[in-house]
């Protein structure tokens, strides 16, 4: 479960290297007080190098952002949430370059199929569905149904399964059996 640890790690190292060279005090992220209840592996890293998460620590929630970013005129002040693509594959399963564009390719093909809160969970030949129960009857809906299998198959998914719990965060961390920290 620490693969974000280790990518963030990386990244964290080479991004707090640059702002040193640069001068630069710190190196921010986008965590936000939303974040603290989830599995989040990478914070860790994130502590690590001395990353600061602003929005946290100004006790912003995702809906309190979207209200100020609203109130600014930013376009993208509704725009769905969007973790990393290996969030998409179970954890104690290899990640590849070659999953996570499957993942991407799979997720256009909903978006362009005018979905909007959804994410598609890579179990090998399966493309589990999360899809936001409001958005459900499209899914199902025979024409945008044969469209999104069809597609999903011609990028190289055996099976496509709709999740029937919908699009809910950190569903993957569902199979952890994690300890609430003390």
């Amino acid at each position: 479960p620490d693969r974000c640890s280790y990518c963030k790690g990386e990244l964290y190292g080479r991004q707090t290297a640059l702002a040193a060279e640069r001068g630069r005090a710190v190196v921010v992220d986008g965590n936000n007080a939303g974040d603290r209840g989830d599995y989040r592996p990478g914070r860790q890293a994130a502590r690590e190098h001395g990353v600061r998460s602003p929005l946290d620590e100004a006790n912003l929630t995702k809906d309190d952002i979207r209200e100020l970013a609203r109130a600014a005129g930013l376009e993208s002040w509704n725009e769905p949430a969007s973790a990393c693509l290996s969030s998409r594959i179970p954890y104690g399963t290899e990640v590849s370059d070659e999953k996570l564009r499957q993942i991407e390719q799979a997720e256009t093909v909903l978006r362009d199929l005018g979905f909007r809160v959804f994410r598609v969970r890579h179990h090998d030949s399966v493309a589990r569905l999360e899809i936001a129960r409001s958005e459900m009857p499209r899914a199902l809906d025979a024409q945008v149904n044969a469209r999104l299998v069809a597609a999903l198959k011609e990028l190289g998914y055996q099976y496509v399964s709709l999740d029937l719990q919908g699009y809910r965060l950190g569903s993957l961390n569902e199979a952890l059996r994690l300890r609430p920290v003390s």
